[in-house]
């Protein structure tokens, strides 16, 4: 019934932090950027390769995420990396401080760690 995941949608505090993170952090590229002035909302379409994409929102006081990484709901975003510790060395450049140590999952022994965007969204980076 499913061919692929098309979308994962985040909500954000500051738009423009969270922006430049997921496209000069992250090197996310820009699909579309669309401002709706009855909403105050932007909505950022970033191509996550060439299957998916990451809508970013942003709403005036959207809440604070209850927990870490257990709030029911989506846990976290995963993103499939060939070389894990050049991803890793890749972010540590860009000043992204909350990477954990590298983990091996014990179901697949496939190795990988988290870190966090701009508010505190869990992100996985998953070795192939």
């Amino acid at each position: 019934m499913f061919a692929k995941v098309h979308h994962v949608a985040i909500i954000c505090s500051d738009y423009e932090r969270s922006k430049e993170f997921y496209t000069k952090t992250l090197d996310l590229k820009i699909i579309e950027e669309t401002y709706r002035k009855e909403r105050d909302s932007y909505k950022l379409d970033l191509a996550v390769g060439n299957h998916t994409q990451i809508e970013l929102f942003s709403f005036p006081n959207a809440p604070e995420r209850p927990s870490y990484p257990e709030a029911r709901g989506l846990r976290h975003v995963a993103f499939e990396v060939t070389d894990l510790e050049e991803a890793v060395q890749q972010l540590l450049k860009k000043g992204v401080s909350s990477l954990e140590e590298i983990r091996v999952d014990e179901l697949t022994n496939k190795r990988f760690t988290f870190f966090e965007d701009p508010d505190g969204l869990p992100i996985e980076l998953y070795e192939k």
